[in-house]
């Protein structure tokens, strides 16, 4: 293994020697309902902030109902407003495991959140998550302003498999005439498949640094069900030949992160297919280091870069 960057966070350090550098054993050795269980664990937060408001409702989805846990900031709208795809490599993650960061996302940016707790796999495979996060970005697009949010000013956000999701739900919006979406959040996203593409970071830090690269792979064989999905824009962005028309974006990587190279090449593609896009990579830092805010210092300022790049108000007043 060769890295290219020397300077591991020393923080990350510290967590990655307590976790006996990963998150868990192999994803591939444990169940599904113990992997989900594991990263809730990890992921909880131990000291949430309080926000205005929380509220837990469904809405109908294409094939059934899906849950949403809206956080509101304190004050008086128009709000922006933030539709949240959690991670988890489309099998793991929920509302509760990202419920530190969006209430440190509805503080920082001043702005509603909408976290979508979207169908997952293996139970669900694609397009099943992908489709209830598409209805879930029109219906908060639709609400917004019953959410005291302005509908001007509605953003996708997501990490790993969420940034995977948001990338996808933009690409469907403009494909479809859907949703008006001002802002594309994607951190450390997944975009690519390695079975077309193999980059190097895959090599360099595919093992040891949190996200494996056995684990990366088992994901995707829970998520896809045929070699056609490969194919897919929707899978996988990266693949897709047309990226203009999109909305402006953001672009969190991490250097240490196995995915590293994939998300730097999207935000190469976007910047190329004319989309403005502020691409920011935390050298010294691994997969999930924003989730792990409360053991990482600079999973908290990436969380305070993120909302700092969320749609200002007209004129920018």
């Amino acid at each position: 293994m060769t890295d290219r960057h020397p300077d591991l966070d020393e923080q990350a350090r510290a967590l990655l020697e307590e976790l006996e550098a990963g998150v868990s054993p192999p994803s591939s050795t444990l169940s599904v309902a113990t992997g989900r269980q594991l990263l809730d664990d990890l992921f909880a937060s131990q000291t949430p902030d309080p926000v205005g408001e929380v509220t837990n409702l469904e809405i109908q989805g294409p094939n059934g109902p899906i849950p949403l846990r809206i956080y509101s900031p304190d004050g008086e709208g128009p709000f922006p407003v933030l539709v949240f795809l959690h991670g988890g490599g489309w099998v793991r993650g929920s509302l509760d495991a990202y419920d530190g960061p969006c209430r440190l996302l509805t503080n920082e940016a001043d702005c509603v959140v909408v976290s979508v707790g979207y169908r997952r796999a293996p139970e669900h495979p694609f397009p099943a998550g992908l489709e209830d996060c598409y209805a879930a970005t029109a219906w908060a697009a639709d609400h917004a302003a019953a959410l005291q949010g302005d509908p001007d000013r509605v953003a996708v956000g997501g990490d790993s498999a969420g940034g995977n999701l948001t990338a996808a739900v933009t690409l469907a919006a403009r494909d479809r005439s859907g949703p008006d979406i001002a802002h594309q959040l994607l951190i450390y996203p997944s975009v690519n498949p390695p079975s077309v593409h193999w980059f190097d970071s895959y090599d360099d830090y595919g093992t040891g640094y949190f996200l494996e690269m056995d684990s990366v792979e088992w994901y995707l064989d829970q998520y896809l069900t045929g070699a056609a999905d490969i194919g897919n824009d929707y899978a996988f962005p990266l693949r897709s030949r047309d990226l203009s028309g999109l909305p402006p974006a953001t672009v969190i990587t991490a250097g240490f992160d196995p995915l590293v190279d994939e998300g730097t090449a999207y935000a190469e593609r976007l910047d190329e297919a004319g989309i403005p896009v502020e691409h920011r990579n935390y050298e010294g830092q691994i997969h999930g280091f924003l989730s792990l805010y409360e053991h990482i210092d600079d999973g908290r300022e990436a969380i305070d870069y993120a909302a700092s790049r969320l749609p200002d108000p007209p004129g920018g007043e």
